[in-house]
C-alpha cells in the first residue's frame, strides 16, 4: 500500500435511536442511526411502520370498508 493516501480508520461509538450502541471502525468521529439491527422489522419479525407525513392512517382511512 502506498503511505499517505489511505484514510484514518479509529474506532468509533455507534448509537441508535433505541439506545442501543456498539463499536466500529470508521473515517467519521461519531455515528448516530435511526434505526438497528436490533430494532428493524426484517431482523425483530414486528412490523413498524415509520410515517411522519400520515400516509398511512390517510390510506386506511381512504380503503376501509364501511
Amino acid at each position: 500500500m502506498k503511505a499517505g493516501i489511505h484514510p484514518d480508520y479509529k474506532e468509533v461509538k455507534v448509537v441508535c435511536a433505541c439506545g442501543e450502541t456498539f463499536v466500529t471502525r470508521s473515517t467519521r468521529k461519531n455515528i448516530h442511526l435511526d434505526i438497528c439491527s436490533k430494532c428493524h422489522p426484517f431482523f425483530t419479525g414486528k412490523q413498524k411502520i415509520v410515517d411522519a407525513e400520515g400516509r398511512v392512517e390517510k390510506f386506511k382511512k381512504k380503503y376501509a370498508k364501511k
